[in-house]
């Protein structure tokens, strides 16, 4: 954080000498993502990020069309299952990494990240960079996504310095060169691995396929949604049902007073999670299915999430 205030601190002096060394919106973004004013700086339980964190949309294969058909030079690379960080250089040093958290706001994890060797701490870029990448451990980790994100969650520097896990970069901002496939490139030459590195889906937990447009100009004019870019996304495969069997059905009341009936099934576990209630739908559903108590039924996880019941096996 020194070198945060001190960067500020410069860059301040310098714009009242009417040699600004950085726009002012970037000074802007600096300044509130740590409360700095003349003073000093207050950093509260969350931080805010120099770039906001967007999610990716998410495209299944049996959805026909997909995005940005139209556009013919994308670039590829898989979707990594971890926990998303943000790694903020402040004059070729660096200064802060942040959760995801919200996108907009994320923990602060940087005294685990000067601990270890997972990033660079020094890249050959005097201007304030932020980098994006994901935190994986490898298949072999039993639960491998709660893992790492279990990891950036410890409260001992020393304890996450013992976890099996890796950081692959995926973005940074402001671009480097013209091109998403030259940024990548240009992060690998200062010492990252990137998402693009050759097996990474053989070694770590993936979720699908990244495609984007390769054009950084034309990415960011085809701007964002409230939360993903147009200009990029995630295709996806249908999860493979499990059967497993209805024992009981409960009915949950949400915040808006609607009535849900919700499953209770036999524990069974859906990839990494032991799943034991799944969503019923409505009373139409549950009829339309003909279900009834000790059925055996096929569920999945929507979206890799939320557990639902897809059908009866007869």
């Amino acid at each position: 954080m020194n070198t945060l205030i001190e960067f500020l601190d410069k860059a301040s002096s310098y714009y009242y000498r009417g040699v600004p060394i950085i726009s002012d919106e970037t000074f802007d973004r600096l300044a509130d993502s740590c409360g700095y004013n003349k003073v000093g700086a207050v950093v509260g339980d969350s931080v805010p990020h120099l770039y906001p964190m967007y999610s990716l949309q998410k495209h299944y294969e049996d959805q026909g069309d997909r995005p940005l058909r139209d556009h013919k030079n994308l670039c590829m690379s898989p979707k990594l299952d971890g926990a998303a960080v943000s790694v903020l250089y402040v004059n070729g040093v660096l200064c802060r990494v942040l959760t995801r958290g919200d996108g907009r706001e994320g923990k602060d994890v940087t005294a685990k990240f000067l601990a270890t060797k997972l990033i660079p701490h020094e890249i050959p870029v005097q201007e304030p960079v932020q980098i994006v990448g994901e935190v994986c451990a490898p298949n072999h980790v039993e639960n491998a996504r709660n893992y790492a994100a279990g990891a950036l969650n410890l409260n001992s520097v020393e304890e996450f310095k013992t976890r099996a896990v890796s950081f692959f970069a995926y973005g940074v901002h402001p671009y480097q060169e013209a091109t998403y496939d030259r940024d990548m490139k240009v992060l690998t030459g200062w010492g990252f691995t990137t998402v693009q590195a050759s097996g990474l889906d053989h070694v770590f937990p993936t979720d699908g396929v990244v495609f984007r447009v390769n054009d950084n100009q034309v990415f960011d004019e085809l701007g964002y949604t409230s939360k993903h870019p147009r200009g990029a996304y995630a295709l996806k495969t249908r999860g493979e049902c499990v059967e497993t069997t209805l024992i009981g059905v409960e009915w949950q009341v949400g915040k808006s007073g609607k009535v849900t009936p919700v499953g209770i099934l036999e524990p069974v576990m859906i990839g990494d999670a032991q799943i034991s209630r799944a969503t019923l739908n409505n009373p139409g559903f549950i009829s339309a299915l003909d279900l009834c108590i000790g059925d055996t039924v096929a569920v999945r996880r929507a979206g890799e999430i939320i557990p639902e019941i897809v059908h009866k096996v007869e």
